[in-house]
């Protein structure tokens, strides 16, 4: 087993805070509440995970065109061309609403390991990077479904 960097996993899992957060606020009026008064409307429930699931997919776009720059000829410009997916897919796809939004970022993190296996496989990313991405993909996709469910 390819050993995940520690500080690499701690920050991965540090970012999923407000993933959690947004579903535990879902979950539990009472704590929506305390966070909306502590905190704010804006940092509780589907808002703060919608609006934070689309930025780390842009993110996302550049850690992947951090990875084509590694690739030359017709690799890199692949690399280069599929980097911006997720960039696009935040851009041009949304819901109408919290569960459909939520459906199409599940749909866009989904299609992000997808890339992020192209990328390791290429040997363009580290060799520990689908064990860290398979975790944070699956903690990810498993706070929207209260939203999508």
């Amino acid at each position: 087993m390819r050993q995940i960097p520690p500080t690499a996993l701690v920050l991965g899992l540090a970012g999923l805070i407000p993933f959690l957060w947004g579903m535990a606020t879902i979950l539990s009026p009472e704590l929506a509440t305390w966070g909306q008064r502590m905190i704010g409307a804006r940092f509780v429930g589907p808002y703060v995970q919608l609006f934070y699931g689309s930025l780390i997919l842009c993110f996302m776009s550049g850690v992947l065109w951090g990875f084509a720059t590694m690739a030359t000829g017709a690799l890199g410009a692949c690399g280069y061309g599929v980097s911006v997916l997720p960039v696009l897919w935040v851009l041009f796809v949304g819901g109408e609403g919290a569960g459909s939004t939520a459906l199409f970022l599940t749909i866009g993190f989904a299609g992000l390991l997808i890339l992020d296996w192209y990328f390791w496989q290429a040997r363009l990313a580290p060799p520990w990077w689908m064990h860290l991405r398979v975790l944070l993909t699956a903690l990810v996709v498993a706070s929207f479904l209260p939203m999508i469910l």
